[in-house]
């Protein structure tokens, strides 16, 4: 589970309550750190918390003092895991600097509003954020619908934001990708973070059997939405799969051309196949083929060959010839065999080693070793 399904919970109780909360968001990084900014930790009057914001070093100092820093609005704190840092250094050192934005209710609540907005309807957002001077905490989104954001936006305010955050707010979004830096704002140049939010990793899993189970265990510690489906009534439940955000049972007759329309199936989500049925693979392929373009990461379990077959089967389905070159193109856009060579022999393993590949391929990352990619990074920054 993320921060967020941690934090969300007991944000709704004290919002409900009309409690006052703090709520500490990592906002910088020096050197080494266990959480990255964005992190965020959620803290209530009577001591329980939400999230983290280290690795277990941090959490405590931070909520010993969180309370009266806040007493006079947002601030921006500097917290050491270096061990030679001070005469208190914070756990036994990673090794860094973390800065974090610690911010009462009036400020924080527009943002928790707007984070389980996009959380629930799996869109991105951009949060830009003045980080210091007379209107710290003030933030614009970008990513949200005017509706939304007439909603959210409803805290009592200074001033409206000016047309600047608003933009740096728009270029993260269009670019997706963060930004730490000081804009011209509220007449002086002024540090702005603004964090870029991914959607939600959506999977639908195509297929009830017994090895669907560990992927959604292990999709959903991860955070992501993750929905199941299958022709086989009697596997595809809801006592089967009670950690899943959606189960359905289909008609696989249906498919490719009458699907049921409430499968949302996101373009940056991934679909995985492993239905152990040659019918009911053939005609989810075909039904994916069919939407124009295929979602952002299609695995395939078993064998190419097999793969092949049930592409041909597809473009039958279709209408289409399925001729070699056809299904060489098509299986060019797959990951079939889906997984990582991890050596998995057992359902458990099986399940790690496909939702690493998907999550290499969804994070556009090498899924080297770290110790190659950090070696190669430092030879290239001291070259």
């Amino acid at each position: 589970m993320t921060d967020l399904e941690h934090i969300l919970p007991l944000w709704r109780e004290l919002e409900s309550a009309g409690a006052d909360y703090v709520l500490a968001t990592v906002v910088g990084v020096e050197g080494s750190s266990y959480r990255r900014p964005g992190a965020r930790m959620l803290l209530a009057q009577d001591g329980r918390r939400a999230g983290t914001v280290s690795g277990g070093c941090l959490e405590a100092a931070v909520a010993k003092k969180a309370w009266w820093l806040t007493e006079s609005g947002p601030v921006v704190e500097r917290y050491s895991t270096l061990d030679d840092d001070g005469d208190l250094p914070y756990g036994s050192g990673c090794g860094g600097i973390v800065y974090i934005l610690l911010e009462r209710r009036a400020t924080a609540s527009p943002l928790l509003h707007a984070l389980k907005a996009a959380w629930e309807r799996r869109k991105p957002l951009s949060i830009a954020t003045v980080l210091e001077g007379a209107q710290i905490g003030k933030r614009v989104f970008a990513g949200l619908s005017t509706e939304e954001h007439l909603a959210i936006a409803r805290a009592e305010l200074d001033a409206p934001p000016e047309l600047r955050l608003a933009e740096a707010a728009e270029e993260a979004f269009a670019g997706r990708q963060a930004f730490d830096g000081t804009i011209p704002l509220f007449g002086v140049q002024t540090r702005v973070w603004v964090d870029y939010r991914a959607a939600r990793p959506g999977l639908w899993i195509f297929g009830a059997g017994d090895d669907a189970r560990p992927l959604t265990n292990l999709a959903r510690e991860l955070g992501w939405f993750v929905a199941v489906a299958d022709g086989r009534s009697h596997l595809a439940t809801r006592t089967r799969f009670a950690k899943a955000d959606e189960v359905h049972a289909v008609d696989i007759q249906a498919f490719p051309k009458d699907a049921p329309t409430i499968m949302d199936v996101h373009p940056t989500d991934a679909v995985l196949l492993v239905t152990h049925s040659f019918e009911q693979d053939s005609r989810f392929l075909a039904w994916l083929l069919d939407r124009g373009s295929l979602p952002a990461y299609v695995g395939v379990l078993g064998p190419q060959r097999r793969t092949r077959e049930a592409l041909a089967e597809a473009a039958r389905l279709l209408g289409r010839a399925p001729s070699a070159d056809l299904v060489e193109e098509l299986l060019e856009e797959l990951h079939a065999p889906t997984g990582l060579d991890l050596g998995a022999d057992t359902p458990a393993s099986i399940a790690l080693s496909i939702l690493s590949e998907v999550q290499k391929v969804l994070s556009a990352s090498t899924a080297l070793p770290l110790r190659t990619v950090r070696a190669t990074s430092s030879a290239i920054t001291s070259a």
